[in-house]
């Protein structure tokens, strides 16, 4: 079985940088992560490491947390 080999570093600050935008919309709207990972079909566990940036996400599920928010989908991903 192949090992995964880690993210570079960079590419590591970028995902904790979507996480905090994202999180930021999120207080924004008012909303818990219960809330949003409810409205996306995702468990809060799950949806705390996107946010932390602990997880490597698919795009789909950026697209639907940026939907469950109500925020374009470039606002979370903006440089």
């Amino acid at each position: 079985m192949p090992r995964s080999v880690p993210p570079p570093d960079w590419v590591l600050t970028r995902r904790r940088a979507i996480g905090d935008r994202i999180r930021a919309e999120r207080l924004a709207a008012k909303l818990t992560q219960q809330q949003v990972a409810e409205r996306i079909d995702m468990d809060r566990a799950t949806y705390n490491r996107v946010e932390q940036g602990h997880s490597a996400f698919l795009i789909d599920s950026l697209i639907l947390i940026a939907g469950a928010i109500g925020v374009p989908l470039a606002d979370l991903v903006r440089e």
